[in-house]
């Protein structure tokens, strides 16, 4: 039987850059945007505030878009300062690209798998579902969803017992599927 993790996020997470007023590294999102027109051209900036001294530093969404180039869905949720588009607009590749940002998932994110009615089998099949794309190591989600050590999660994929078609060390932000076996 196969069992359905999922890797869901439960906050926005940390923007990585530097602060200009205090040095500081962390940024956190609100949620809150600012748009600006100029006759016909659009700018807008998602807003973050500095974890140490609360300074606020824009990160460009929009800029010099003609107004109507822009959907009207997206202005919408953009003037009702939408926290779901934030989350979106983080996951971005060209929007951390172009404002030269890194994120922080750390305690962002949670595992839900299901229950744990799977430790007890000899055999398990897992297939890990992402509900974002947040940049976990497997080998912290497996010893986290099945209860063991790192280490042993890392003696057991040098022991065969742990297998999946991906690499397990390193990263990862998209599915993938294990076999455990005890």
């Amino acid at each position: 039987m196969l069992n359905t993790w999922v890797v869901a996020p439960t906050c926005l997470p940390l923007v990585l850059r530097r602060c200009h007023s205090c040095a500081s590294e962390r940024f956190r999102p609100n949620g809150k945007f600012r748009v600006n027109a100029n006759h016909k051209l659009l700018d807008a900036w998602l807003l973050v505030l500095c974890t140490t001294c609360g300074d606020t530093a824009k990160l460009t969404v929009l800029e010099r878009a003609h107004v109507r180039s822009v959907r009207p869905e997206l202005l919408d949720r953009l003037h009702d300062n939408d926290p779901g588009l934030a989350a979106e607009l983080l996951q971005e590749p060209g929007l951390r690209r172009r404002n030269h940002i890194a994120l922080d998932w750390e305690g962002a994110w949670r595992l839900d798998t299901g229950g744990s009615d799977h430790l007890d089998r000899e055999v398990i099949d897992v297939s890990v579902r992402f509900a974002a794309r947040i940049p976990v190591r497997p080998v912290r989600l497996i010893s986290e969803g099945c209860g063991l050590s790192r280490a042993e999660v890392e003696r057991l994929i040098k022991d065969g017992k742990l297998v999946s078609a991906v690499r397990l060390s390193g990263r990862l932000s998209g599915d993938f599927t294990f076999t455990l076996k005890r």
